[in-house]
């Protein structure tokens, strides 16, 4: 029995040792720990925390941020669906300081949510944020395709 399991044996009788038991979990690499989510948002240019996947979104905020990366034109990404997922849920609210969910990171950095994602879509600031991920908007291109969508 590793050290953990042995831990996780001795220590579930307390709630103080619960907590202790949770916090090293997370510093051992659980899927809401700090290093896992610091490798998952360096990833890829455009990571999206969501509830659902982006061909089926599960709540209103999400779908608003697929629609927007859609409507530029930004087809690779990766998202990760927090509502599979409990521990990845809390732990990247924690990570971000940032207690809803859609979280969008841009090159590992946190760029928000829904609502900011809509108003730097609205201002034309998403095009030059892409532009610097050398990510070329299709709104540059084609302009009219905002309406069509």
């Amino acid at each position: 029995m590793n050290t953990f399991a042995k831990l996780l044996v001795r220590s579930w009788r307390s709630e103080a040792n619960h907590r202790l038991l949770l916090q090293r979990f997370y510093a051992a690499g659980g899927t809401g720990s700090k290093e896992n989510l610091d490798r998952l948002v360096k990833n890829e240019k455009v990571v999206v925390f969501m509830k659902g996947v982006p061909e089926q979104p599960m709540c209103g905020f999400s779908n608003a941020v697929v629609q927007i990366l859609r409507m530029h034109g930004v087809e690779k990404y990766d998202s990760h669906n927090v509502l599979d997922d409990e521990e990845l849920r809390q732990g990247i609210k924690e990570y971000s300081d940032w207690p809803t969910i859609p979280q969008i990171y841009f090159n590992g950095e946190f760029v928000g949510g829904c609502d900011i994602m809509l108003q730097m879509h609205q201002s034309g600031d998403l095009v030059e944020e892409l532009q610097k991920l050398g990510i070329h908007s299709a709104l540059v291109d084609n302009p009219d395709a905002e309406t069509k969508s």
